[in-house]
């Protein structure tokens, strides 16, 4: 069998179909495109489909966070909250200017945010003490340590809900400004080419936070921010301020004062921001330069902890059997042998 099959395929008539075919394939193959029309305008028709499908769910997605986050903004608050900070003053002894800040540099505008955080700072202190000493003096947590270190841990359990909303703020600022920061270059890409198109800065603003949404969420917030107060402020220069403090950027600060100036000084916008953008992209770069350069220091203690004991196992383990084996100079066979 396996002879007849060798012969078959050594056979040059058999061989010439075979190619014969092949080339039939390959013409047909380069042929049949042709007759079937021109594919470019189908293919091009169906990325444009796909593509405003695309831009259409990234808006519908853009649009229901903002709503959920306006909802959040303008929703009513808590007429018990409200009661009780107001009874008790928190706002004078809890709620100063940082405060307000740190908020606003979260995402937090207004009163009904500023209410829950001062309730949450005055209620879980309480919250968290009262479950700590259930679980240490009730359920029996710590049975071999003395009633004054059940009291202290207790206390640690509320200073630490005390500062739990502290913490989580300035967490969320945290995360805030690196969307915005990780999006502005190419936020100040596209008002560059905006503005040069003959668009106002208005308009420009509108038109970034429409496109750079499914980016940053936060940062096209802060667009239309400034936009409406671009409309109704009285001062232009307190709206590119406003900005600048709500996002508390370099970057922001450094376009906030460049559009203050051009305003001011009639000089061109296009230059400042194209200028603004490069230095924007270094520093997103230098800082990207700047993690990776840290990652070594960082690796040194596992790789000592992790690779070098493994690492020496593999070395040293054979030897180490030869050693059980034999001995340390081989005495285990020559004793064997006699």
């Amino acid at each position: 069998m396996f002879t007849q099959l060798s012969k078959s395929i050594s056979d040059p008539a058999f061989l010439i179909a075979v190619f014969v075919g092949i080339a039939v394939f390959a013409t047909l193959f380069t042929l049949i495109p042709s007759f079937a029309g021109n594919t470019l305008k189908t293919r091009m028709k169906s990325v444009a489909i796909e593509r405003d499908e695309l831009r259409a769910k990234q808006r519908a997605r853009l649009a229901a966070e903002t709503d959920k986050r306006r909802r959040g903004l303008r929703e009513e608050q808590s007429t018990g909250m409200k009661h009780i900070v107001e009874r008790l003053d928190l706002r004078r002894a809890l709620a100063d200017e940082s405060t307000m800040t740190k908020l606003r540099l979260a995402g937090f505008r207004g009163q009904n945010p500023l209410t829950k955080f001062l309730f949450f700072r005055l209620v879980l202190p309480f919250v968290g003490f009262s479950l700590a000493a259930v679980y240490v003096f009730l359920l029996g947590g710590l049975p071999e340590q003395p009633t004054f270190v059940k009291l202290f841990v207790s206390i640690l359990v509320a200073y630490a809900g005390f500062y739990a909303p502290v913490l989580y703020v300035s967490n969320r600022a945290t995360k805030r400004k690196f969307s915005i920061q990780r999006a502005w270059p190419d936020a100040l890409d596209l008002m560059l080419i905006c503005v040069e198109s003959g668009m106002s800065i208005e308009a420009a603003m509108r038109k970034v936070a429409d496109e750079i949404g499914a980016q940053s969420v936060e940062l096209a917030e802060e667009f239309v921010l400034t936009t409406a107060e671009l409309s109704f402020l009285q001062e232009r220069r307190q709206a590119y301020e406003n900005l600048a403090n709500r996002t508390g950027l370099e970057s922001v600060k450094g376009v906030a004062q460049a559009l203050i100036q051009a305003e001011r000084y009639g000089t061109p916008i296009a230059t400042a921001l194209r200028v603004l953008a490069n230095e924007s992209r270094e520093m997103r770069m230098n800082e990207a330069e700047k993690k990776a350069a840290a990652l070594p220091p960082k690796l040194t203690v596992p790789m000592i902890l992790f690779f070098l004991p493994v690492l020496f196992c593999v070395i040293l383990g054979p030897a180490g059997i030869q050693i059980s084996e034999r001995g340390i100079f081989g005495d285990k066979n020559q004793s064997s042998s006699q």
